[in-house]
């Protein structure tokens, strides 16, 4: 199996698992591991705008330990495609109008404006798979990276979600 028919693969896994609640219901098969972790604090992972699994929580720490505290940009660039990039606080430029969906184990995650308009119903899901990450990601070079799956909100789950923040204070 290719890599294409891998994240196809477990992104059916994800959009049928029955997520909800903090809770992955996928098979044990190769698909999400056993948990997603919310995105920080006032709720579980079905209220979170971003949610992390075991595995990408891991290599978080991982990175965390060898970088200092982190920071998270999903990428929506042409040369690393879609990928969430992690930087070292301060290495990475957050503008007034990059909005902040949450929290993963202490690190901001942030998404430029215009790409969140796009994605504002959907649950971003942080998980790893084997490769290499992005150029300037901080998982680049470790043998895994960083991948983004996604769910959409229901509609009581939207309902629920704060009103996104914006800019590097936020």
């Amino acid at each position: 199996m290719d890599s294409a028919d891998e994240v196809n693969s477990g992104m059916s896994k994800v959009m049928n698992s029955g997520v909800e609640g903090g809770t992955d219901r996928s098979s044990s098969d190769g698909g999400l591991d056993s948990g997603l972790h919310s995105a920080g604090p006032g709720g579980g992972a079905g209220s979170a705008r971003v949610v992390a699994t075991t595995a990408a929580l891991g290599l978080i720490e991982q990175l965390r330990q060898r970088h200092g505290p982190l920071m998270f940009f999903q990428s929506g660039g042409c040369c690393d495609g879609s990928a969430p990039m992690c930087y070292p606080v301060g290495d990475f430029s957050v503008s007034d109008t990059d909005v902040r969906l949450g929290e993963l184990d202490g690190a901001a995650f942030y998404m430029g404006a215009e790409q969140f308009v796009y994605w504002e119903h959907t649950q971003l899901i942080i998980d790893v798979v084997a490769g290499n990450g992005g150029m300037f990601s901080l998982d680049n070079g470790t043998g895994q990276r960083f991948l983004t799956r996604s769910r959409l909100f229901s509609d009581a789950e939207l309902a629920q979600l704060p009103a996104p923040v914006t800019g590097p204070g936020a």
